[in-house]
């Protein structure tokens, strides 16, 4: 049994060394390549709250810090940060964001951003909500389906 287990061990070895091999022949072969880390800051807190920070030598880089947030009975993860990085075309992208009980709401000079709204229909909401609909609770005194 020994044997048997030293040999499942062995071949589990060489399918994980094989397997790293073909993906790094893979990029090479697509013209792909890893970008060293020039910089990495990692801290997590007792009170459960976090940062981390990083640059890579092809120029994308990263920070986020978040907290433990109550939210109502709950307790969730309230985080803001940043990225950037160059797009294939040669566009710096640069996103900031907060993620918190609101979703996630990015930043940036790359996100599209709505058209302003027309000034007749500015107009309009606005009459609409200065004078709501009267809401009637009332049931109608005739209806055809009502036997006399």
């Amino acid at each position: 049994m020994d044997k048997m287990m030293k040999l499942v061990f062995f071949a589990g070895l060489v399918a994980v060394a094989f397997g790293d091999v073909r993906h790094l022949l893979t990029k090479r072969q697509t013209g792909e390549r890893y970008a060293a880390i020039l910089r990495s800051d990692n801290e997590v807190y007792p009170d459960g709250s976090y940062q981390y920070a990083y640059d890579t030598e092809n120029g994308i880089s990263a920070q986020e810090s978040g907290k433990l947030k109550a939210i109502g009975p709950d307790v969730g993860t309230s985080a803001q940060g940043s990225y950037q990085y160059t797009s294939p075309e040669g566009i710096l992208v640069q996103i900031q964001y907060i993620a918190d009980e609101n979703g996630f709401q990015p930043v940036g000079n790359v996100i599209p951003t709505p058209p302003p709204i027309p000034e007749a229909i500015l107009k309009s909401l606005q009459y609409n909500a200065a004078h709501p609909e009267p809401s009637y609770t009332a049931q109608p005194t005739y209806s055809p389906f009502r036997k006399f």
